[in-house]
């Protein structure tokens, strides 16, 4: 078997140091790069929630006036009901 031992000379070890803080650097980057982007996506889903309530709310309206008629309805036959026995 051979030998394959490498010995580190300072500016080796130097080079390696400065990789490693390049990379963590680099990973420290990434990471905060994500969290803006999360960040982000949420705000543009925040400013764009009223636009898209703005669109629902004639349905909403809709539905809410079938609701009471349906509602009336019902009432006036009961009454009817009521009155009619």
């Amino acid at each position: 078997m051979a030998d394959t031992s490498v010995a580190y000379t300072p500016d080796l070890e130097d080079q390696l140091g400065r990789i490693r803080r390049a990379r963590e650097e680099s990973e420290k980057f990434v990471a905060a790069q994500k969290k803006l982007m999360v960040e982000q996506s949420k705000l543009a889903a925040e400013a764009l929630k009223p636009e898209r309530d703005r669109m629902l709310a004639p349905w909403q309206i809709a539905l809410s006036g079938m609701a009471a008629g349906a509602a009336f309805f019902g009432a006036g036959a009961a009454f009817v009901k009521l009155l009619g026995s």
